[in-house]
């Protein structure tokens, strides 16, 4: 029997990245997590409860989410445009966009059809940072500095490092997420402030640079009346106010 990978630091942020504020964390979720970081559903869902998150528990995926109705829809679906949607794609011209592309990724993981769908391209994250302060970033994280400590030498906002130091973590620029200090009693701050006009940023490049979901991004883009390149949320607020 194959040794499952440990939880290291770095594949625990991976995992807390992307579950982001997902409660309960759902089973679809939970293979989700388990594809992208190679190990088991049980293992993610162990960790998981370890870390304080609520975790569906597996006998409840059989009651929810797709009929059997839809599930043979999107095997269809899948199969005819093979190599032609993303998860993201898939879940937007899936039944009305009933269903979140994580949902959609689960269940396709679970009737073995993770071939037939076209990988998310590579995030390029929009470069926010200059190239000398890109080096001064790693420099201060390899010294063993703290996050605050960054975010004020760069005049950058503590949730703009965290962000940068991910995207650097996955690139293989740093080897470790710096620390903060401090943790508790901070004034909650707007991330989207900090990057200023959106409108040419894509969901994913902003959920790498503020380090959030996806998800979460939307949501914030929808509360706030933002509209992202791939991403009303100004419409998106419209019609909720309206409905």
């Amino acid at each position: 029997m194959a040794t499952l990978p440990k939880w290291t630091d770095e594949r625990t942020d991976e995992l807390k990245s992307f579950v982001g504020g997902e409660s309960p964390v759902s089973q679809d979720t939970v293979a989700g997590a388990a594809e992208q970081l190679e190990t088991t559903t049980r293992s993610v869902s162990s960790k998981l409860r370890k870390m304080g998150y609520d975790v569906e528990l597996a006998s409840a995926k059989s009651t929810r989410a797709f009929t059997e109705q839809q599930e043979s829809t999107l095997a269809a679906f899948v199969s005819d445009n093979s190599g032609e949607y993303t998860y993201a794609q898939i879940a937007d011209n899936f039944e009305g966009g009933a269903f979140s592309a994580k949902s959609i990724q689960g269940k396709i993981l679970s009737m073995e059809l993770t071939d037939h769908v076209k990988p998310a391209p590579k995030v390029e994250t929009v470069r926010t940072y200059s190239p000398d302060e890109e080096a001064t970033f790693i420099s201060m994280v390899n010294d063993g500095a703290f996050v605050e400590a960054i975010a004020e030498a760069l005049d950058r906002s503590v949730n703009s490092v965290r962000g940068k130091a991910l995207s650097l973590l996955r690139s293989g620029d740093i080897d470790a997420i710096p620390r903060q200090e401090h943790t508790k009693g901070s004034a909650k701050s707007d991330p989207l402030a900090d990057l200023g006009d959106v409108s040419d940023m894509t969901v994913e490049a902003i959920a790498e640079t503020i380090g959030k979901t996806a998800r979460g991004v939307k949501t914030m883009l929808t509360r706030r009346g933002l509209t992202a390149s791939d991403y009303d949320g100004a419409a998106k607020k419209e019609k909720a106010a309206a409905s």
